[in-house]
């Protein structure tokens, strides 16, 4: 498998929101059952990806675009944010998502540590980051304690199930 990190264009925006709303989409129907609701609004990857210090790839494997990810950079402190990692759906549990994530971590060598933050409800992505990727988890956001940077409505999610998140962090050093 030959990975390439491209960074996102203007011009491949609108397919790269598409592709990750899928995939989320996907990931969350699998677990919760159909839903009408989008439970990745537009906003909440345009409010990734206009972030200070954002950086948004599209995953291409052998010519083919297989994923993507948006993360948040800080060169001050080395603290590192995942806000978003997906691949694509009909590339799943292809080994694509650890390739992807093994690419971002050769990408910034000089992290000290990177965190990120998934749903309760998505056993693949707490298997994926504790077993796959090594990070632990070291918070549960939930009614009695909330994210504090998370508003009280947090994407498409019904609120039973978006206030539920695991905080993982992976030290670097």
């Amino acid at each position: 498998m030959k990975l390439t990190l491209v960074p996102l264009k203007a011009e491949n925006i609108a397919m790269f929101k598409r592709d990750m709303q899928e995939a989320f989409q996907y990931g969350y129907e699998i677990e919760c059952g159909a839903s009408q609701e989008i439970i990745l609004p537009e906003k909440d990857i345009d409010d990734s990806l206009n972030a200070k210090g954002a950086e948004a790839y599209q995953v291409i494997i052998d010519g083919e675009v297989s994923g993507g990810a948006v993360i948040t950079v800080d060169n001050a402190t080395y603290h590192n944010h995942l806000d978003f990692l997906f691949v694509k759906v009909g590339c799943q549990g292809t080994g694509v998502g650890q390739a992807i994530w093994k690419a971002i971590e050769n990408l910034h060598p000089e992290t000290k540590v990177w965190e990120t933050c998934t749903p309760y409800f998505e056993k693949r992505n707490i298997h994926f980051y504790v077993n796959k990727c090594g990070f632990h988890i070291v918070e549960f956001y939930n009614p009695l304690h909330r994210d504090p940077n998370v508003p009280e409505n947090l994407g498409g999610m019904p609120a039973d199930i978006g206030s539920y998140f695991f905080r993982f962090k992976k030290n670097m050093i």
